[in-house]
């Protein structure tokens, strides 16, 4: 596995590289989306390519699920109702599935129907074919996942905070609802859904909908989510858990243990909703909750509609890494309220959703502390440039035959931030800001592709007020563009200064760290030299505690610039630390520094044994293929 050193930044003004071109996609079927929306107006047929089912065809409306988490087997089974409405009068509707066992499909409540399953597609999973009347209103499949389901992660007590219930939850995102539920799996199918979940006594289930704030004695919670939502953001989580009430519209669930500590880091929840709306418009999902989720979730968080997931790693005791939160209510508007049809077209859900976050963090935190996550952001783009093949540095993609997970990375993040940063200083902030408030009203549960929205960006912005960039250049061709907005940080300045000082010197005394934010921290470990040497690692660890930072993302950071510099006095904090975080994003990292040496993936292998129970299933396939064992 190639060696992957974070490039050093000489200076916060940055600028960049350049590129090549893409496809396009496109068309909105109006069938699909809320009937009461205002549509925008086709163009060509948009090509899911990472469906089976026949959803412009035929396609569902509403979920009804009637659903037992047994823990014993560790499996979903009950029933899916699917109410349909069959556009072109087909005698067949199709599903997604992936690793299910059907045992039998009833149409409008009574009548068995004949149904078969396809070929089994590695990528895709299976379609499910049901024979159906000119009358079918709906159809119930009668089913339950397997051992082999990707969407579901079961945690044994030992896995939990408490350490005294198992634990269940799931991640649909990108192409993984299809493993738990028989549906049509395409983002750009909205749904509403209502659902019946029987789980063990003691335990509560909370789902991507209205929620219990306590204990129901009978077991079984009832859901509804009344507004049209994309087949990922179906969500379940199961175990023992406990509410706590931020303010009228938010709150925490967590294990109890961790309830408190989760409840204080998170306490101005309510405030970022507020400037959110106050941006781009109301809040329109009633509430905005939070659950924390055991360390085994592979992500920083997921925009479950009314119930963020999110991982325990930014609980760090200061406030300091709850941007995160702040990107996931971002989802509310952008990705959750406005979706990206295809996979093809992620950027769309995530450049928006940074631009997003940011904006919340400069209206709470000041404009240098968003101008730091910019640069912290940008430095990530580097590095996950100089590791993509050209075809992955687009913001449109062809991932036809590929996993869309291919394309979560920090293109779509970044590289769709600086782009809409770069509108925002060609038109200037206010008239930007009137046009995505405007954007989030009028595409409102919605699916929209690439080509619609640049058609609107035309439209309603650039040519009305004159202004033209280059688009092609940002869309459609790898690197970056040489017009890529600058961004400088004085916060981050002064860190430079003294890292300079430190580099001719290798004084520490000429470090004032005192009041140094996460930002500043990350911001000089990412900028020490390739070279640094383990014993200056070590003079640095017993002056700063850095390999017993309670903090993730600096933990994260140290323990990596400290495997490619040779120091071993974090070796034992380190296995830690990849026994106890299951986030991706720390994990690839550190195990690719790993396999760096032929002694260090000799290590990493034996650490990844021991600890792959601990991990969910897009983890442990990231790092499989790190460490040479797929």
């Amino acid at each position: 596995m190639k060696k992957v050193i974070i490039p050093i930044l000489t200076s916060l003004i940055f600028a960049s590289c350049n590129s090549k071109t893409a496809e396009n996609t496109s068309e909105n079927n109006s069938e699909i989306n809320d009937e009461n929306a205002v549509l925008t107006p086709n163009t060509k047929e948009i090509m899911d390519t990472h469906t089976l089912s026949n959803y412009k065809e035929v396609a569902t409306k509403h979920l009804d699920l009637d659903l037992t988490v047994d823990f014993e087997t560790k499996s979903i089974k009950g029933i899916v109702t699917h109410t349909i409405k069959n556009k072109t009068n087909a005698k067949q509707i199709v599903f997604d599935s992936k690793y299910l066992v059907v045992d039998k499909v009833v149409l409008n409540g009574s009548e068995a129907a004949t149904f078969k399953l396809g070929e089994f597609d590695e990528l895709l999973g299976t379609s499910l074919t049901v024979d159906i009347k000119e009358n079918t209103e709906t159809v119930a499949i009668h089913y339950k996942t397997t051992q082999k389901t990707e969407a579901l992660d079961w945690l044994v007590a030992e896995q939990t905070a408490n350490k005294t219930s198992p634990f269940m939850y799931t991640q649909g995102q990108s192409i993984f609802t299809r493993s738990w539920i028989p549906l049509q799996d395409s983002p750009e199918l909205r749904i509403t859904y209502t659902a019946n979940v029987t789980v063990p006594k003691g335990m509560i289930a909370v789902m991507s909908a209205n929620n219990p704030v306590e204990l129901n004695e009978s077991s079984t919670y009832y859901f509804e989510m009344k507004q049209s939502i994309p087949c990922y953001l179906l969500a379940l989580a199961v175990g023992e858990l406990e509410f706590k009430a931020l303010d009228e519209r938010t709150g925490v669930y967590a294990e109890p243990s961790m309830l408190t500590s989760c409840a204080e880091e998170l306490v101005d929840m309510g405030k970022m909703v507020n400037v959110a709306e106050e941006l781009y418009g109301p809040y329109q999902w009633e509430r905005f909750d939070v659950i924390v989720l055991p360390p085994s979730f592979p992500f920083g968080g997921m925009e479950n509609p009314r119930l963020t997931f999110a991982t325990p790693t930014i609980i760090a005791g200061d406030k300091s890494l709850v941007s995160l939160i702040a990107h996931e209510l971002a989802h509310s508007w952008s990705g959750n309220l406005v979706t990206n049809a295809t996979w093809n077209d992620f950027w769309l859900n995530e450049g928006f959703t940074v631009y997003f976050e940011r904006r919340i963090m400069e209206a709470l935190e000041g404009k240098d502390y968003a101008d730091m996550l910019a640069i912290l952001g940008f430095q990530d783009l580097e590095r996950t440039l100089n590791e993509l093949t050209p075809e992955f540095q687009k913001l449109r993609l062809n991932l036809k035959g590929f996993h869309p997970d291919d394309a979560m990375t920090d293109v779509a993040y970044e590289k769709g931030y600086f782009f809409l940063r770069l509108i925002e200083e060609t038109v200037g902030r206010d008239k930007f800001d009137a046009f995505l408030k405007q954007y989030f009203e009028s595409h409102k549960f919605q699916t929209i592709t690439t080509d619609q929205f640049l058609a609107y960006l035309n439209k309603e912005l650039l040519i009305p007020n004159n202004k033209s960039i280059n688009i092609s250049e940002w869309v459609d061709e790898p690197g970056l563009p040489a017009n890529c907005p600058t961004i400088e940080a004085k916060r981050f300045i002064a860190v430079e200064k003294q890292l300079e000082q430190y580099k001719k010197d290798k004084d520490l005394a000429v470090l004032e760290t005192k009041d140094w934010s996460t930002h500043e921290w990350l911001h000089f470990l990412r900028d020490l030299d390739s070279t640094v040497s383990a014993q200056e690692m070590e003079k640095m660890d017993k002056r700063f505690m850095l390999t017993n930072s309670g903090n993730s993302e600096i933990a994260a950071i140290w323990f990596e610039k400290s495997i490619y510099a040779g120091y071993h006095g974090i070796d034992e904090q380190l296995e830690a630390f990849l026994k106890r975080v299951g986030r991706r994003k720390f994990l690839k990292p550190l195990y690719e520094a790993l396999a760096s040496t032929p002694e260090g993936l000799e290590t990493g292998r034996v650490i990844f044994k021991k600890y792959k129970k601990n991990y969910h299933y897009v983890s442990i396939n990231t790092i499989e293929g790190i460490l040479g064992l797929k």
